[in-house]
């Protein structure tokens, strides 16, 4: 009687081991605080699919671009001392009228209310840019304007990767479109400072960076090209019609007239 009884309480201290090591698993997914149950709490239904917190983010930033890039694009229409500054400036209105539209269109079909002002932050560009003239002006623009549209380039590639409502997909592939042209125009303009971007972005950082160390300086020295020396030489068989070469397989034809 012992021994079974014995055994049985084993075998129950088994059980309940086995179902608290098992627990944490099957339930993880469900666990209030993990990105599972964030991106739960955060998503509603919509007939276009799921729509979470990120997609209305991007939603609001679209919003919120076109609020001040507009305007400024606008500016630099008028004010731009030089051409590049003022079709970078032009690709600025164009894009977001279209852009802000569209955003206009699937935040009311979504239920999902917009800002009607940029944010203070966007508004003191605007006064910085309104405080300048001349080159000074120019630089000011193509670096707020390249460094803003770069922030919103990585949300726009995170959203159009992971979103499962299809308004919000079509919306990210056409602020994709929209932001890397501006980006192109202003980076045409000759005046981005890369460098203070650069800086910018790993100052901001908090991993490591990964990938292959860097060169040792022993690099090979790069190929120069060779000097022409007025002398052509007949030394090697060309092959036939190739470019810079005498096809002696053919007869000379006398030039006409």
């Amino acid at each position: 009687m012992r021994r079974i009884n014995g055994t049985a309480l084993i075998i129950a201290a088994l059980v309940v081991t086995v179902g608290a090591l098992a627990f944490p698993v099957w339930s993880y997914a469900d666990r209030s605080g993990t990105g599972q149950a964030n991106l739960n709490a955060s998503t509603v239904a919509t007939q276009w699919g799921p729509l979470s917190a990120t997609d209305r983010d991007l939603l609001v930033k679209v919003r919120l671009a076109g609020l001040w890039e507009l305007p400024a694009g606008q500016q630099a229409i008028e004010r731009a001392p030089s051409k590049a500054i003022k079709d970078a400036g032009d690709h600025l209105v164009v894009g977001h009228t279209d852009l802000d539209r569209r955003s206009r269109d699937v935040a009311a079909k979504l239920g999902v209310e917009l800002p009607n002002q940029p944010t203070e932050q966007q508004q003191g560009w605007l006064r910085e840019l309104s405080a300048a003239s001349g080159q000074e002006y120019e630089r000011k623009f193509a670096n707020l304007l390249r460094n803003a549209h770069g922030k919103v380039f990585a949300v726009i590639a995170e959203v159009r990767h992971t979103t499962r409502n299809a308004l919000i997909r079509q919306l990210a592939s056409d602020a994709n479109v929209t932001v890397l042209d501006h980006i192109t125009m202003l980076e045409a303009t000759g005046m981005v400072d890369f460098d203070a971007i650069a800086n910018e972005a790993a100052g901001g950082a908090t991993a490591s960076p990964s990938g292959p160390p860097p060169p040792d300086g022993n690099l090979p020295p790069a190929p120069q090209p060779a000097e022409p020396t007025g002398e052509q030489s007949f030394t090697s068989q060309p092959s036939p019609g190739a470019p810079g070469t005498v096809n002696t397989d053919r007869p000379e034809v006398p030039p006409a007239g």
